[in-house]
């Protein structure tokens, strides 16, 4: 019989909170972005649900993945013209939803977590719509600081990249060795706490949910509402 999963080394400085996956399904945005893009390639002449739809699929099976659009025309049996690919990317980007849905518990757990430490989230991605994000979560004032990676360097300051790690734990008032960082992906959340010699709580969760534990996590739960449970125990 195994015990109640424990987090080694004692209470951290300061907690530092992906976004993306974490707290909030990242299915629910991109699917608000695939109906967007979807709607422009009516504008565009095309069978729109059907660019949507083949969209969606294209981002369900990997939304890091480069030429989505590119993939989901080709599907449509359309040709991906310059100029008709950056209209749909633009419609993509600009994509700005008015509200996303929390995991469950997780907006309670991430107040009750802020009583207790000083919370940063550190999320990767293009500023406006990570700050766009934020904002239809409800979560924009939930975090005493909150670093966009690419507002630090573009695409090769993001995670596991340290530069994001070192000024969320500065923000804090903390070095990064002393703050325990929660998120969903081994190979970004977990890797840049191991990069600053910090601590990690993996959450499965969301597209990464079943990737392995490479690097491993100092433990790894099943939502940020347990994470937040350990980190307060």
């Amino acid at each position: 019989m195994t015990g109640p999963v424990r987090l080694p080394g004692g209470p951290p400085a300061a907690v530092v909170v992906d976004l993306d996956d974490t707290l909030y399904p990242q299915a629910s945005y991109l699917d608000g972005a695939a109906r967007a893009v979807g709607r422009a390639a009516v504008r565009a002449g095309l069978d729109g649900p059907a660019v949507a739809a083949a969209l969606a699929r294209e981002l369900a099976a990997g939304s890091d993945r480069g030429a989505t659009i590119d993939r989901a025309l080709a599907a449509c049996g359309v040709a991906a013209a310059d100029e008709l690919v950056a209209a749909l990317v633009a419609a993509f980007t600009a994509h700005r939803p008015r509200a996303l849905p929390c995991y469950p518990g997780a907006a309670a757990a991430l107040a009750r977590l802020r009583e207790r430490y000083p919370v940063a989230c550190l999320t990767d991605g293009a500023p406006p719509i990570q700050r766009a994000k934020l904002a239809a979560t409800g979560l924009a004032a939930a975090f005493d600081a909150v670093v966009v990676s690419d507002e630090l360097g573009g695409r090769a300051a993001r995670k596991p990249h340290p530069a994001g790690l070192a000024a969320a734990a500065a923000a804090l008032g903390v070095p990064p060795a002393a703050v325990v960082v929660v998120g969903d992906r081994p190979g970004k959340d977990v890797a840049v706490a191991r990069a600053a010699g910090a601590r990690a709580v993996r959450v499965r969760t969301g597209e990464y949910a079943d990737a392995p534990d490479t690097p491993a996590a100092d433990a790894t739960v099943s939502s940020f509402a347990a994470a937040a449970g350990l980190l307060l125990t």
